[in-house]
């Protein structure tokens, strides 16, 4: 029996000297004068010199500002703490900053396809046509973006399209009935949809086109809808007007040098999730920019020690908060790996295997993981 206090592993010297950490702590003594002889007096100073500690993530991590904040706190009322005012940057760009030829972006996989890789031009390529494309149809900064879709690329590809404008992005994924979407989307009112025509799970079909009618029928105030045809190549479209997802990419490419990303205060509205409405409606959760960018930057690298070429993977979808974390690793040039699929199907060591076939570095679980098992 293991008893209460037992220290059960302990990194060894290598790996301490290798640690995201360990690098921050000699930079730290280098670039502010700072020593620390243990990790408890650095956290000591992480939360009592909060100003200090910030600036120095901000710098450490080279988050990079159109416009450089005036401070890193404000007001210092809570709530209504300002972090960072003044800075004026965006989620999208910071990540498509690592955009470069002959490197690996995402790895993606699902239950009908192997294991495959998107490359970091490919995704840049694809997210500036995508946002070209919204802009035409008049998505501006603050508008909402709502995703009835898969872990998938397509589905990261949209949602760096619609933050890039500075659109607010929410989704959820397509085994939500009718009523859990409407108690979501219905309270952000989104312009446009983002939706799949079905799905496989465990091996077996499940359209979904009936719903998403349904759901659009109620949401009023979306204007444009895309339809990703990923159950069935030939799967009708969900109104006359929606466009297909390879039509939405049917463009020219937009040079990197031409793009033009929605500047946006530090505080502004990244994407919305919700609760799981248990007491009453779902209740909305905004992150915003800045903040997802350096506490992500700072808790990939602190808390979970991951360098940059290295990769994720956690089981999730995308009505689940980890699918956001997952996909934010790209802002660390970590690769995240998409599983979109029953995860033990059609055994138990899928995602062991994937794990292996991947080479992914951190391996991340969940309660309907455990459950399954």
């Amino acid at each position: 029996m293991i008893e209460a206090g037992t220290i059960l592993w302990t990194p060894s010297p290598e790996r301490i000297a290798r640690a995201r950490l360990t690098e921050f702590r000699a930079w730290l003594t280098k670039e502010r004068g700072l020593t620390f002889p243990d990790f408890e007096s650095m956290w000591e100073w992480s939360t009592t010199d909060i100003d200090a500690f910030w600036q120095a993530c901000w710098d450490f991590f080279g988050i990079e500002a159109t416009r450089p904040p005036t401070a890193v706190l404000g007001k210092r009322t809570m709530p209504g703490a300002e972090w960072f005012p003044g800075a004026e940057i965006n989620y999208a760009r910071h990540m498509l900053r690592h955009e470069r030829p002959d490197a690996t972006a995402v790895l993606h996989l699902n239950e009908r396809a192997p294991l495959k890789g998107l490359s970091w031009e490919d995704l840049g390529r694809q997210v500036r046509i995508a946002a070209t494309q919204l802009r035409k149809m008049g998505v501006k900064r603050g508008d909402r973006v709502c995703a009835y879709m898969v872990n998938v690329p397509e589905t990261l590809v949209a949602m760096l399209a619609a933050t890039s404008l500075g659109a607010i992005w929410s989704s959820v994924g397509p085994d939500f009935g009718t009523p859990g979407v409407l108690d979501r989307f219905s309270q952000l009112e989104p312009v446009v949809f983002f939706h799949v025509d079905g799905y496989q799970y465990g091996g077996k079909p499940f359209d979904r086109m009936p719903e998403v009618e349904k759901i659009l029928a109620r949401l009023t105030s979306v204007k444009h809808v895309v339809q990703l045809n990923y159950l069935k190549a030939d799967a009708p479209r969900s109104t006359p007007a929606t466009i297909l997802w390879n039509e939405l990419l049917d463009h020219p490419p937009v040079p990197r040098s031409q793009f033009v990303y929605e500047e946006v205060p530090f505080n502004h509205p990244l994407w919305i999730l919700f609760s799981s409405g248990t007491t009453g409606l779902p209740k909305p959760i905004m992150h915003s920019h800045g903040g997802i960018m350096i506490e992500q930057l700072k808790h990939l690298a602190f808390n979970f020690d991951m360098h940059a070429g290295e990769r994720m993977f956690f089981f999730t979808t995308t009505g689940w908060m980890m699918w956001n974390f997952l996909v934010s690793s790209l802002l660390s040039d970590v690769t995240p790996v998409l599983y979109d699929g029953n995860p033990a199907w059609p055994d138990g060591d899928l995602l062991w295997k994937m794990v292996q076939d991947s080479n992914a570095d951190m391996f991340g679980a969940s309660p309907t993981y455990q459950s399954i098992l």
